[in-house]
């Protein structure tokens, strides 16, 4: 999986759970960001969740179980 078809998973999970628009929720997300996974072997990505603190509890809680089904993404 790359770092944008995790972003799209995410803001259509987001969209389909929580409404609102995938403009909004893209902007909430911001861009994935990929780390080496010789040095970050468990998940090798991030995000900076931005938006309104009910957005990024939504967020949050999203990333959790993400991060246990896609622990390892590529760029782009």
């Amino acid at each position: 999986m790359t770092a944008s078809d995790l972003e799209q998973l995410l803001i259509a999970h987001l969209v389909r759970v929580r409404g609102g628009s995938s403009q909004t929720w893209r902007r909430a997300i911001g861009k994935v960001i990929v780390r080496d996974p010789a040095t970050h072997a468990h998940c090798n990505w991030d995000i900076k969740p931005s938006g309104t603190a009910a957005q990024r509890v939504a967020i949050e809680g999203l990333l959790d179980e993400m991060r246990l089904k896609y622990s390892i993404v590529t760029v782009d």
